[in-house]
């Protein structure tokens, strides 16, 4: 079963269901990976995501170099989210990447954003959430990413399939 039927399929399921307020899924990929999402909600057309994490254990053997050249083709090949993606930290000593909206959104009452993080230490992982900002509030908080079931086919499937 690929990535695409297996997707619809959760994602039908929890519709169907009485889910609880949050719900984990996790799903077995093609590739040596796993997928998981943290679904807040879900109805015919889309989903609301708090997070969407890929665990890639091949990634802790890959050099910072892999890892940089992953970030780069993120963020050239994932252009449909609400805001167009860069990176915005290299860490080369702590094996991180750090990927942001750029820019981000801007709104008159504040500020949101999406950010991806990539690490080769541990298990290697890619994470994905969206975060708001209030103006002349210091901080952050993290806010639901509102995908259609497409949208969300697509983007697990660009992950994927760009994993170095």
């Amino acid at each position: 079963m690929n990535t695409r039927t297996r997707i619809h399929i959760d994602l039908s399921a929890l519709l169907t269901a009485s889910m609880p307020a949050a719900h984990a899924v996790a799903l077995p990929t093609p590739q040596p990976v796993t997928l998981h999402l943290d679904v807040s909600a879900v109805d015919r057309l889309s989903c609301a995501l708090s997070e969407l994490r890929i665990v890639a254990p091949h990634l802790s053997a890959a050099g910072f170099t892999a890892l940089t050249a992953w970030a780069q083709k993120l963020c050239s090949r994932i252009t449909y989210l609400l805001e167009q993606i860069g990176p915005l930290e290299l860490d080369p000593a702590a094996g991180n990447v750090l990927i942001r909206s750029d820019p981000p959104d801007q709104q008159a009452a504040g500020n949101q954003y999406y950010e991806i993080l990539l690490q080769n230490e541990g298990a290697g992982n890619f994470t994905l959430r969206r975060y708001a900002t209030q103006k002349g509030t210091p901080g952050r908080t993290p806010v639901d990413l509102y995908l259609t079931h497409e949208v969300l086919d697509k983007l697990v499937n660009d992950l994927i399939d760009s994993l170095p």
